[in-house]
């Protein structure tokens, strides 16, 4: 797998937990203490930064109450992605108008 694909994937996870834990409206604060780990450490688990482990995994998604498989699901409903399509419809806009288009 390339790795733009695998940098894809890894923020798309990061953003499930993201929205996982606003659903629950939990602060990161909370989760860094049930996880035993300071707020610094979890938000860049948050935001891709961090490379986590299987077990890290399940116990976030034990906390948050999801099924693991809910955090790795990579859906077009994903923050990350909507995020991803902004940013490559405007690029593409500004390439159109460089053009004259």
């Amino acid at each position: 797998m390339n790795s733009d694909k695998m940098h894809f994937k890894i923020k798309a996870i990061a953003a499930n937990i993201r929205n996982k834990r606003e659903h629950r409206n939990y602060t990161q604060e909370y989760l860094a203490a049930k996880l035993d780990i300071s707020q610094n450490a979890y938000s860049k688990i948050e935001l891709g930064y961090t490379k986590i482990t299987v077990e890290r995994l399940f116990q976030i998604a034990d906390v948050l109450e999801y099924d693991v498989t809910d955090l790795l699901s990579i859906k077009p409903d994903n923050s990350y992605f909507k995020g991803c399509l902004a940013t490559t419809i405007i690029s593409l806009q500004d390439i159109i108008v460089s053009y004259g288009y």
